[in-house]
């Protein structure tokens, strides 16, 4: 897969995911739908590894990056289904949004990264407000809302520190045999998580939008979504890759609101329009001041 290709397919995939997330979790319980993703996502990648004889390392060093990887898989995935049931797919996107954040945050800690500039604190209090502006509007903390918003910045937190976590181990093999060795170490957790939450196999109970959605989410959400973003995370710097943070919730608005008949009334603009504006501050003020010295030296 082309780096384009892998790059078009991820802002798509990641854009439309949420909304399958909260389709998918409508009649399937949310440990169970995650897991029935997964199995097909470990099944499919492992067909596709063997007739194309990619090779999966098994050794030290390649077992600790399925690890790191899986904890993005694992603990994000089921944190934004536990999500579902509370917040639309919009808001659930729009969150996500701040992994960059998040990701800066903890590559400070772990990688040993520089300080945070001033300007950065400043886009990022920018988007924490935008957002609590969107939470705000969509439920009062008494009512079951406030567990959503844990779960979902739980999803962004396992998501952000996995991925801080691949960029430390540095090892080089195919996409696909990182996607279906993480899928291999994630799935066995995910198949635990349904037993202790929910242990019920009720298929009398399950709606056609619901296993369509997690059809889609099995194929395109996981494994092709997953082999495309970990090509794009090897070939691109992280500026490109956080990138699409910035455009995939505009675009997971629009269709919870088309399809899924989503609100969005003003406050959701509001909020929405701080955050991506706090981390378009934080990709992209650095640029700001060269921007002024080229047009005064003309």
């Amino acid at each position: 897969m082309s780096v384009s290709i892998a790059y078009l397919a991820v802002l798509l995939i990641w854009s439309t995911t949420p909304l399958g997330i909260v389709w998918s979790s409508e009649s399937i319980n949310p440990s169970l739908a995650v897991l029935l993703r997964m199995l097909i996502a470990l099944v499919l990648g492992t067909l596709v590894i063997k007739i194309r004889n990619i090779h999966i390392p098994w050794h030290k060093q390649a077992v600790k990056l399925y690890s790191f990887s899986a904890l993005g898989i694992f603990g994000g995935m089921l944190c934004s289904y536990l999500s579902a049931a509370y917040l639309s797919s919009g808001i659930i996107s729009l969150v996500f949004g701040l992994s960059p954040v998040i990701s800066a945050l903890l590559a400070k800690k772990i990688l040993a990264e520089p300080n945070i500039s001033g300007m950065r604190k400043f886009s990022m209090a920018i988007s924490l407000i935008g957002l609590a502006v969107v939470c705000s509007d969509n439920f009062n903390l008494a009512d079951d809302g406030i567990y959503g918003v844990i779960f979902i910045l739980m999803a962004v937190f396992f998501f952000s520190l996995s991925g801080v976590l691949v960029k430390s181990v540095s090892l080089a093999i195919h996409p696909l045999a990182t996607t279906v060795g993480a899928l291999s170490v994630a799935t066995p957790l995910f198949l635990a998580s349904w037993l202790l939450l929910d242990g019920t196999l009720p298929i009398e109970t399950w709606q056609a939008k619901s296993l369509w959605a997690t059809l889609y989410l099995g194929v395109f959400g996981s494994l092709i979504g997953f082999y495309a973003y970990f090509t794009v995370l090897q070939k691109l710097s992280a500026s490109n890759v956080t990138l699409i943070t910035l455009i995939t919730p505009v675009i997971a608005l629009t269709l919870g609101a088309v399809l899924n008949g989503e609100v969005i009334n003003d406050k959701l603009i509001l909020g929405a329009f701080m955050v991506l504006l706090g981390l378009s501050i934080y990709h992209f003020g650095h640029l700001l001041p060269r921007f002024k010295k080229k047009k005064l030296s003309r």
